[in-house]
């Protein structure tokens, strides 16, 4: 099984002046590390939500260090100083508009003020770029959807057409555990 490679972006202001404790980046592992099952290597920043430097930090994980992967977390809504949709989007070769709906509606299942998240997915080079929400229990729940109490899928998550994306944008070969999330058959 192929090893790949993710960067991880946390984007907040108070995290990244040791405010608080970032959880972001910690969910986004936890979360990961039960849903691949090839080996991982992860290339993380914790960063204020400043444009350039999120364009910087996005351009430098897909140009550089080469992540098939890049997940953010933090800056999506409204708020001024949240940029992180706006850094992504400068950075694109191709907007993947599913990725942002269907975030949208994972979450509105669980908190009207869903609607005013700005959380975008596009494609740069060979490379998928998701923008997660902010809090853990968002980031496991837009990534794994809604399930009933049998764990059928009510609402699917982002992360079962992750693989596939990756796979035909040239990428490696994604396993994931199905009774986290089920990938959608590659095409190739």
């Amino acid at each position: 099984m192929t090893a790949i490679k993710i960067g991880l972006v946390s984007v907040s202001d108070r995290a990244s002046q040791g405010v608080y404790e970032d959880k972001g980046l910690p969910a986004l592992k936890e979360w990961l590390d039960k849903a691949i099952l090839n080996k991982k290597h992860y290339i993380e920043h914790l960063i204020p939500d400043e444009q350039d430097l999120i364009e910087h930090t996005l351009i430098d994980l897909v140009d550089h260090q080469k992540c098939p992967l890049i997940l953010t977390t933090g800056g999506t809504g409204p708020y001024i100083r949240d940029v992180t949709p706006d850094a992504t989007l400068a950075v694109a070769d191709k907007v993947m508009p599913g990725f942002g709906e269907q975030m949208r509606q994972v979450s509105l299942y669980f908190v009207p003020t869903a609607i005013l998240s700005r959380q975008v997915g596009v494609i740069r080079k060979q490379s998928l770029i998701l923008n997660l929400p902010g809090r853990p229990n968002a980031i496991r729940e837009t990534l794994e959807g809604v399930k009933d109490n049998e764990g059928k899928i009510l609402i699917q998550g982002v992360f079962s057409a992750v693989p596939m994306c990756i796979d035909v944008i040239g990428g490696p070969k994604i396993e994931t555990d199905e009774k986290i999330v089920k990938a959608f058959p590659s095409k190739k």
